[in-house]
């Protein structure tokens, strides 16, 4: 007995030893049904095979990949391809498909036709994940001759994997292409960049801006130097003087006491050894030796006036004599041409400092201008340097993910399903349906007693006791008969 839809494994197996001639039966009848539908009807039979994507071996971190437009574009356009009059007109003449309608029908109408039998359908991505590319596709092909169908099938199967790899080996080598081409411009730049900035450094030479603050320490110095020799060419030039002067009163005292003077000649040269004498104080001490030499020269001049004024007659005028230079005339002009290479070489390296000092200011103030051009040149510079680095290392990236598509690492199409040969099966299944579905209405059905349980589940009272079934064979008939001699002892 089976309530409420629960069937027992001891149901089952009642059932199918009872009523299995009704499976064979279905069965039967589903499988000839099938087999005079397809006598009658017209034959129709579909290939299918599913590809998948393989995404790339090598993962994108290290090799980014040139091919990153959406899937299904791309598969949309390779159908486009593939489905074209092109590419299916050789496929109608290697398999010799339409011979029958080719005297009434044109190409284009045999080409529409398996154009029609042929059905791309992606793949749907599982839900509840993130990544929502396309995780493959099918190829269904629909042909009256199952094994025709599945070379169909098989066909453009290959022109999509086909498709695909060449597809993405030229875009990878057109990009590799463009961007060496890029690269070489850019390349081209930057030389005529780096030549810009090696002319300009050169023509500013020393007033670029990295030289600024050398500049002014040189100037500070300099100006330091030109302070140091001017005091020193001054100290030449008064020595010089000094010493003149004492030449001077040399020969003057020389002369003197050679040839003798009148008084007023005596007078003058007082006059002149007083003034060469204030010089002297004012560079040395009266202490000094040239000071005192001079004090004593006066003073015997001055001896000398008085003694010319007691004999108040004229100095006789000796006959001329030779001139004879004494040492210290000839120390003097030693000193005094010294005094003069002094001057000369002091003021050749004032006028040497002075024009290097004009020099240096002159690039201190141009340097604010220079400094303004300078990072002009120097942001074309890095701007053709940094365009010129990225395109390197987009080629560099380009050229690895060329080899990995000739090396078959990048994306791929991969065949996981190979195209199905269509057979006749439909019948045989829906015969078993259909005598399993019967043989549960029977069993649904049946509501009578067949064990403990089931008495139990129908009057809700235990079992006390049960009588077996006795099996027995008739001496004359000689056929065993099955008896149930027993029956339900239930409690009062």
């Amino acid at each position: 007995m089976v309530r409420n839809g629960d069937i027992s494994l001891a149901d089952v197996r009642r059932i199918f030893r009872r009523y299995w001639w009704i499976l064979a039966l279905t069965t039967t009848v589903g499988v000839l049904g099938a087999a005079t539908a397809v006598l009658v009807l017209p034959k129709r039979y579909t290939s299918q095979t599913m590809i998948l994507v393989e995404q790339p071996t090598v993962s994108a971190d290290y090799v980014k990949p040139i091919i990153s437009g959406d899937l299904t574009h791309r598969l949309a356009s390779m159908q486009e391809q593939i489905l074209s009059r092109t590419r299916l007109q050789p496929v109608i003449d290697k398999f010799s498909l339409y011979l029958k309608d080719r005297s009434r029908a044109n190409t284009e109408d045999m080409v529409a036709r398996l154009r029609n039998a042929v059905k791309i359908s992606p793949m749907e991505p599982m839900t509840g994940t993130e990544n929502r590319q396309l995780p493959g596709f099918y190829v269904n092909v629909d042909f009256d001759d199952p094994r025709v169908a599945q070379q169909i099938c098989t066909e453009i199967t290959s022109m999509f994997l086909e498709q695909n790899a060449k597809e993405r080996e030229q875009q990878a080598a057109r990009t590799t292409s463009f961007l060496s081409e890029q690269l070489e411009d850019a390349k081209v730049k930057l030389d005529e960049q780096d030549a810009k900035l090696a002319q300009f450094k050169r023509q500013f030479l020393g007033s670029l801006p990295e030289e600024e603050q050398t500049n002014l320490s040189l100037l500070t110095g300099m100006n330091a130097q030109l302070e140091a020799n001017t005091q020193a060419l001054s100290r030449a030039e008064q020595d010089r003087a000094f010493n003149e002067s004492l030449l001077s009163q040399q020969e003057m005292n020389l002369k003197s006491a050679q040839t003798g003077a009148s008084p007023e000649e005596a007078a003058l040269e007082l006059s002149a050894m007083r003034q060469q004498l204030a010089t002297l104080l004012a560079h040395y001490t009266p202490k000094h030796p040239d000071v005192v030499k001079l004090q004593d020269q006066i003073n015997e001049l001055q001896k000398r006036q008085a003694e010319m004024a007691k004999a108040d007659k004229p100095a006789s005028v000796p006959p001329p004599t030779p001139t004879i230079v004494s040492p210290q005339t000839q120390q003097l002009r030693a000193k005094i041409r010294q005094d003069e290479i002094n001057i000369a070489d002091l003021t050749r390296s004032q006028n040497q400092l002075q024009k290097q000092i004009r020099d240096l200011q002159s690039r201190v103030r141009a340097s604010p201008v220079v400094e303004q051009q300078f990072k002009e040149m120097t942001r074309n510079h890095q701007s053709a340097l940094d365009f010129y680095n990225e395109l390197l290392k987009k080629r560099q990236n380009s050229a690895m993910a060329t080899d990995l598509e000739h090396q078959q690492e990048s994306e791929q199409f991969r065949v996981f399903d190979p195209p199905s040969l269509p057979l006749l099966g439909g019948g045989l299944g829906g015969g078993v349906a259909a005598g399993l579905g019967i043989l549960y209405l029977i069993a649904y059905a049946d509501k009578s007693l067949h064990t403990e349980r089931d008495v139990e589940k129908l009057l809700k009272l235990p079992v006390l006791t049960l009588i077996p079934s006795l099996e027995f064979e008739t001496a004359n008939a000689g056929t065993q008969v099955n008896a149930n001699l027993g029956e339900r002892v239930l409690p009062s």
